[in-house]
């Protein structure tokens, strides 16, 4: 079937929009990850001991905040429906609304933190000291916890209008705060891994209390019409958009999740294989990035699409961001299986870990198509505001798949690590195949007129 010239230019443009939009979101994801990484390298220089409570704190926190996250990423699509449909004026009342729920979201966040983290880090089963720093962390990185929702529904207000550089550049703000006030309360103050909570929290106030002055004076959202709508809390558009964000937050649980229960695993088979594992998924996380910038870039293009009610460009804009996403991939995927001795060897010289680690990356370079489809898929499904059973397919493929495949070539064939890791391929190779499945069936719908959003 040939494509005609003004099919043509439409998917000229698409890419062009698509790149532009994504390029300074995939910055913004690599600066977020770069102040997980800044944290462990600060800590690591002043002593390994700090260095792990730090690591097993964040993880606790990570994961406790995941879920508020998702609930806020549910402002994007939103935003960005209103956008494509010419309504920017609703986007003000909308966003102020965002923000009564992340606030909310965000004190449920530090009061879970505060009442589950011991427990949470007694049951990794690490010592009583190392427990102890691990739990400062938590309790002095919680106060921060209302700030990242906040901040992340600044950006998805921001990034819905297709404005991705303001995100860009307080994302590298944050780096740059958190930089001195970690070296300060870690080295000259001594404070240890509460020093690093109490820079994590510091940085996260900062950086929202910047963004938030940055959208109420620039004038690039006085058309947002900020004087209407409630000025306190609606309970109707906050459950609105809580119906949207929750089935999101499951999703992200679900996947963090089975990470964390693999690192669990992993642990029983001593240190040379956690090492080996920290590394492999560090460098996993490094390049999934890439893709997650691709996939916020679709979720707005959808939204954008939809809110145009151009079924075409739907599908158009989701076909675009999978493109790109895979193609990022599959050079990631080259690089980690030409190199992964050399990749291995950045993070440590101690040639045992260099070894398993070298192995566990030829698996990573393996999920990495997987994992740039199903990122890409969800977001697609994101921007038409799909979310409950999008949260049903990424259970089923991280505990009904995944989990399973994993402990069985673990621990019944004796496969030992490695195991874990096919297992998830095997978990998001299944759900970038749901996933695009329900996008491809519901856009088509949508095209037919069998289904209105």
């Amino acid at each position: 079937m040939s494509i005609t010239l003004t099919e043509q230019a439409d998917l000229g443009g698409e890419i062009r929009a698509t790149i532009r939009l994504a390029l300074p979101l995939v910055l913004t994801q690599l600066a977020g990850i770069g102040t997980n990484v800044l944290e462990i390298v600060l800590a690591g220089h002043l002593n390994p001991r700090v260095m792990g409570a730090v690591a097993v704190g964040t993880n606790v926190w990570g994961f406790a905040v995941m879920g508020m996250i998702g609930v806020m990423m549910a402002l994007s699509p939103n935003i960005a429906q209103l956008h494509g449909a010419g309504r920017r004026g609703e986007a003000g009342p909308l966003f102020r609304q965002g923000l009564w729920l992340g606030g909310l979201v965000g004190l449920i966040a530090v009061a879970l933190l505060m009442l589950l983290g011991p427990p949470l880090v007694a049951a990794i089963g690490i010592d009583d000291g190392l427990a102890a720093e691990a739990i400062a962390f938590i309790y002095w990185a919680a106060p921060g916890a209302p700030a990242l929702a906040l901040y992340v529904g600044c950006r998805g207000m921001t990034e819905g209008l297709s404005m991705p550089r303001p995100s860009l550049f307080f994302g590298i703000l944050g780096l740059v705060i958190l930089a001195p006030l970690g070296w300060l309360f870690l080295f000259p103050l001594g404070l240890g891994a509460a020093g690093m909570g109490m820079a994590m929290t510091l940085t996260m106030w900062a950086q929202f209390a910047a963004f938030i002055a940055f959208i109420r004076t620039s004038p690039r959202y006085r058309d947002l019409d900020w004087h209407n709508g409630k000025r306190g809390p609606d309970a109707a558009v906050m459950r609105s958009l809580f119906r949207l964000g929750g089935p999101m937050a499951v999703s992200l649980l679900m996947e963090s999740g089975l990470f964390n229960a693999t690192a669990l695993v992993i642990g029983r088979f001593g240190d040379v294989a956690v090492s080996g594992h920290q590394i492999a998924l560090s460098v996993a996380s490094v390049t999934f990035m890439v893709p997650l910038g691709f996939a916020i870039a679709t979720t707005v293009r959808v939204g954008n699409a939809v809110g145009r009610g151009d079924y075409g460009a739907v599908r158009r804009a989701a076909a675009i961001g999978l493109s790109l996403a895979l193609l990022s991939q599959a050079m990631a995927a080259v690089l980690l299986l030409v190199v992964p001795a050399a990749i291995a060897g950045v993070y440590t010289t101690d040639p045992n870990v260099v070894a398993f680690a070298t192995g566990l990356l030829f698996l990573a370079a393996l999920f990495q198509l997987s994992d740039g489809a199903q990122v890409t898929a969800a977001a697609a499904l994101r921007g038409l505001k799909d979310a409950r059973m999008p949260m049903l397919m990424t259970t089923v493929a991280y505990w009904c798949v995944g989990m399973p495949v994993g402990a069985l070539l673990t621990f019944t064939f004796g496969w030992g690590p490695p195991g874990m890791w096919v297992g998830l391929i095997g978990a998001l190779s299944t759900a970038a195949g749901l996933l695009w499945w329900r996008f491809a069936r519901l856009s088509w719908r949508m095209k037919a007129g069998l289904v209105t959003l």
